[in-house]
Protein backbone atom coordinates (compact mmCIF):
# COMPACT_ATOMS: atom_id res chain seq x y z
CA UNK A 1 0.00 0.00 0.00
CA UNK A 2 1.59 3.48 -1.24
CA UNK A 3 1.58 6.19 1.24
CA UNK A 4 1.37 9.83 0.20
CA UNK A 5 3.95 11.98 0.34
CA UNK A 6 5.50 12.60 4.07
CA UNK A 7 7.39 15.48 3.76
CA UNK A 8 10.44 16.45 5.81
CA UNK A 9 11.10 20.50 7.08
CA UNK A 10 13.73 20.75 4.59
CA UNK A 11 11.16 19.61 1.68
CA UNK A 12 8.10 21.47 2.79
CA UNK A 13 10.08 24.65 2.12
CA UNK A 14 9.59 24.16 -1.54
CA UNK A 15 6.40 23.17 -1.38
CA UNK A 16 4.21 25.38 -3.04
CA UNK A 17 0.63 25.54 -1.28
CA UNK A 18 -2.34 26.36 -2.30
CA UNK A 19 -5.47 27.41 0.16
CA UNK A 20 -8.90 25.74 -0.94
CA UNK A 21 -12.09 27.39 0.34
CA UNK A 22 -14.65 24.42 -0.35
CA UNK A 23 -18.47 25.15 -0.34
CA UNK A 24 -18.12 28.27 1.77
CA UNK A 25 -20.30 30.73 -0.71
CA UNK A 26 -23.65 28.74 -0.15
CA UNK A 27 -27.30 29.66 0.81
CA UNK A 28 -28.03 27.08 3.05
CA UNK A 29 -30.95 26.48 1.36
CA UNK A 30 -31.18 22.27 1.81
CA UNK A 31 -31.96 20.07 3.87
CA UNK A 32 -29.85 20.38 7.29
CA UNK A 33 -28.47 23.76 6.16
CA UNK A 34 -29.87 25.30 8.75
CA UNK A 35 -27.88 23.39 11.65
CA UNK A 36 -24.59 23.49 9.53
CA UNK A 37 -24.55 27.26 9.28
CA UNK A 38 -23.93 28.56 12.82
CA UNK A 39 -20.60 25.83 12.77
CA UNK A 40 -19.93 27.15 8.98
CA UNK A 41 -20.10 30.96 10.75
CA UNK A 42 -17.84 30.13 13.37
CA UNK A 43 -14.84 28.55 10.88
CA UNK A 44 -15.37 31.34 8.66
CA UNK A 45 -13.55 33.94 10.49
CA UNK A 46 -10.87 31.53 11.21
CA UNK A 47 -11.31 31.10 7.05
CA UNK A 48 -10.88 34.74 6.40
CA UNK A 49 -7.76 35.32 9.07
CA UNK A 50 -6.46 32.08 6.80
CA UNK A 51 -7.16 33.73 3.56
CA UNK A 52 -5.62 37.41 4.46
CA UNK A 53 -2.22 35.48 5.21
CA UNK A 54 -1.91 32.93 2.29
CA UNK A 55 -2.53 36.40 0.34
CA UNK A 56 0.04 38.12 1.90
CA UNK A 57 2.32 35.43 1.40
CA UNK A 58 1.76 34.69 -2.15
CA UNK A 59 -0.15 31.54 -1.77
CA UNK A 60 -3.08 31.07 -4.07
CA UNK A 61 -6.72 31.10 -2.68
CA UNK A 62 -8.64 29.22 -4.54
CA UNK A 63 -12.66 29.16 -3.89
CA UNK A 64 -13.86 25.48 -5.02
CA UNK A 65 -17.91 25.68 -5.01
CA UNK A 66 -20.89 24.11 -5.37
CA UNK A 67 -23.06 24.99 -8.69
CA UNK A 68 -25.88 24.17 -7.11
CA UNK A 69 -27.71 22.58 -10.42
CA UNK A 70 -26.84 26.01 -12.03
CA UNK A 71 -25.10 24.71 -15.06
CA UNK A 72 -25.12 28.29 -16.91
CA UNK A 73 -23.91 30.30 -13.83
CA UNK A 74 -20.38 31.29 -13.00
CA UNK A 75 -18.91 31.89 -9.46
CA UNK A 76 -19.88 35.18 -9.35
CA UNK A 77 -23.16 34.70 -9.74
CA UNK A 78 -23.13 32.40 -6.85
CA UNK A 79 -22.05 34.99 -5.28
CA UNK A 80 -24.44 37.51 -5.76
CA UNK A 81 -27.29 35.31 -5.44
CA UNK A 82 -25.70 33.90 -2.42
CA UNK A 83 -25.23 37.97 -1.11
CA UNK A 84 -28.28 39.10 -1.90
CA UNK A 85 -31.10 36.43 -1.15
CA UNK A 86 -29.89 33.58 0.91
CA UNK A 87 -29.19 33.18 4.67
CA UNK A 88 -25.49 32.73 3.86
CA UNK A 89 -25.54 36.69 2.80
CA UNK A 90 -22.98 37.39 5.95
CA UNK A 91 -20.48 34.34 5.33
CA UNK A 92 -20.05 35.38 1.82
CA UNK A 93 -19.65 38.78 2.12
CA UNK A 94 -16.97 37.66 5.43
CA UNK A 95 -15.26 35.62 2.68
CA UNK A 96 -15.48 37.95 -0.25
CA UNK A 97 -12.96 36.87 -2.74
CA UNK A 98 -10.27 39.21 -3.55
CA UNK A 99 -8.97 40.11 -7.47
CA UNK A 100 -6.12 37.58 -7.87
CA UNK A 101 -8.20 34.76 -6.25
CA UNK A 102 -8.88 31.59 -8.56
CA UNK A 103 -12.52 30.24 -8.38
CA UNK A 104 -13.35 26.13 -9.59
CA UNK A 105 -17.33 25.19 -9.89
CA UNK A 106 -18.03 21.62 -8.87
CA UNK A 107 -21.21 19.70 -9.37
CA UNK A 108 -20.46 16.74 -6.83
CA UNK A 109 -18.83 16.55 -3.95
CA UNK A 110 -15.08 16.45 -4.45
CA UNK A 111 -13.86 19.49 -6.17
CA UNK A 112 -12.23 17.42 -8.14
CA UNK A 113 -14.50 15.71 -9.72
CA UNK A 114 -15.71 17.26 -13.48
CA UNK A 115 -13.84 19.86 -12.73
CA UNK A 116 -10.59 22.21 -13.64
CA UNK A 117 -8.89 21.79 -10.14
CA UNK A 118 -6.37 19.35 -11.54
CA UNK A 119 -5.51 21.49 -14.38
CA UNK A 120 -5.35 24.84 -12.29
CA UNK A 121 -3.12 23.21 -9.54
CA UNK A 122 -0.50 22.23 -12.49
CA UNK A 123 -0.43 25.07 -13.60
CA UNK A 124 0.17 26.88 -10.58
CA UNK A 125 2.56 24.51 -9.85
CA UNK A 126 1.34 23.38 -6.03
CA UNK A 127 2.25 20.39 -4.71
CA UNK A 128 0.69 20.79 -1.70
CA UNK A 129 -3.00 21.62 -0.04
CA UNK A 130 -4.39 23.87 2.39
CA UNK A 131 -8.21 22.40 2.90
CA UNK A 132 -10.98 24.45 4.59
CA UNK A 133 -14.61 24.77 4.09
CA UNK A 134 -17.92 22.46 4.83
CA UNK A 135 -19.24 19.98 4.84
CA UNK A 136 -16.20 17.96 6.53
CA UNK A 137 -17.67 14.42 6.15
CA UNK A 138 -19.10 15.22 3.01
CA UNK A 139 -16.76 17.95 0.77
CA UNK A 140 -13.80 18.23 2.21
CA UNK A 141 -13.37 14.49 2.85
CA UNK A 142 -14.10 13.46 -0.93
CA UNK A 143 -11.89 16.11 -2.00
CA UNK A 144 -9.35 15.29 0.54
CA UNK A 145 -9.34 11.77 -0.74
CA UNK A 146 -9.38 12.70 -4.35
CA UNK A 147 -6.27 15.29 -3.73
CA UNK A 148 -4.98 11.97 -1.87
CA UNK A 149 -5.05 9.68 -4.43
CA UNK A 150 -2.96 12.64 -6.96
CA UNK A 151 -0.47 12.55 -4.54
CA UNK A 152 -0.46 15.91 -2.56
CA UNK A 153 0.70 16.77 0.82
CA UNK A 154 -2.29 18.07 2.53
CA UNK A 155 -3.60 20.32 5.33
CA UNK A 156 -6.79 20.10 6.79
CA UNK A 157 -6.81 23.01 10.21
CA UNK A 158 -9.56 21.48 12.49
CA UNK A 159 -10.51 24.96 13.62
CA UNK A 160 -11.62 25.75 9.53
CA UNK A 161 -13.50 22.78 8.68
CA UNK A 162 -17.49 22.57 9.85
CA UNK A 163 -20.08 19.91 9.43
CA UNK A 164 -23.91 19.19 10.52
CA UNK A 165 -22.75 17.26 13.56
CA UNK A 166 -20.03 17.70 15.05
CA UNK A 167 -19.25 13.78 15.98
CA UNK A 168 -19.17 13.24 12.25
CA UNK A 169 -16.44 16.22 12.06
CA UNK A 170 -14.82 14.44 14.43
CA UNK A 171 -14.64 11.35 12.91
CA UNK A 172 -14.03 12.63 9.25
CA UNK A 173 -10.89 14.75 10.70
CA UNK A 174 -10.01 11.43 12.33
CA UNK A 175 -9.90 9.51 9.03
CA UNK A 176 -7.83 12.32 7.59
CA UNK A 177 -5.13 12.03 10.18
CA UNK A 178 -5.15 8.01 10.32
CA UNK A 179 -5.94 7.14 6.90
CA UNK A 180 -3.95 10.36 4.75
CA UNK A 181 -2.02 11.31 7.67
CA UNK A 182 -2.80 14.69 7.23
CA UNK A 183 -2.07 17.50 9.55
CA UNK A 184 -5.33 18.94 11.34
CA UNK A 185 -3.46 21.24 13.77
CA UNK A 186 -5.49 24.73 14.13
CA UNK A 187 -4.87 27.54 11.13
CA UNK A 188 -2.54 29.38 13.51
CA UNK A 189 0.03 26.70 13.10
CA UNK A 190 0.05 27.27 9.41
CA UNK A 191 3.40 29.24 8.69
CA UNK A 192 3.41 30.15 5.11
CA UNK A 193 6.41 31.70 4.96
CA UNK A 194 8.28 28.74 6.23
CA UNK A 195 6.23 26.27 4.12
CA UNK A 196 5.74 28.03 0.84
Amino acid sequence: MSDAPNLSDDDEKGCHFALLIIDMINGFDFPDGERLRPQAEAAAGRIAALAARARAAEVPVIYVNDNFGRWRSDFRHVIQHVRAHTAGAAIAERLAPQERDYFVLKPRHSGFLGTSLEVLLAHLEVRCLILTGIAGDLCVLFTAMDAYMRGFELRAPGDCIASVDEANNRRALDLLRESMRVDTSAAQAINFRRES
